[in-house]
């Protein structure tokens, strides 16, 4: 179960965006034996995100996704995950730069949360590229591509 909560302004996500995150995060649960997990998904604006940032990484800048998990173990069966929180702005500034949909910036930075839920992370070669083929294989297996 995906808990959506949009707490931003400038940013209009269309349905289709926020069925597709919601998606995105479903399939990914689904790829690792997880599905009936639960995750909080709250897309907020850059200021907001600056602040948790700072708050709880001690980094004085905006970014695109922070994930909070519950657990510090990968979970062997379902359960309540964590947070997720993704910035719109720097979430659509992103799309751009990629030249790619929000639909798929937002779909790919809520896959990307939800793999750090599950423990996985990307601070050595060889976990970055296990973060990457599985981020890919979910969203291609949603027909989501750049």
């Amino acid at each position: 179960m995906v808990d959506i909560e949009v707490r931003q302004d400038g940013v209009v996500l269309e349905s289709s965006v926020l069925r597709a995150m919601e998606l995105s995060i479903e399939t990914c649960l689904q790829s690792q034996g997880l599905e009936g997990s639960e995750v909080s998904l709250s897309i907020v604006d850059d200021r907001e995100m600056h602040e948790l940032n700072l708050r709880y990484r001690g980094v004085d800048r905006t970014t695109d996704v922070l994930s909070f998990p519950l657990e510090e173990e990968r979970p062997k069966e379902p359960c309540l995950l964590g947070d997720i929180i993704v910035s719109a702005p720097m979430a659509q500034q992103q799309a751009q730069e990629y030249g790619h949909s929000l639909l798929r910036e937002m779909s790919f930075l809520v896959v990307h949360g939800t793999l750090h839920l599950l423990g996985y992370d990307h601070m050595t070669p060889a976990e970055d590229a296990e973060m990457q083929r599985l981020q890919e294989e979910v969203l291609s297996s949603l027909g989501i591509t750049r």
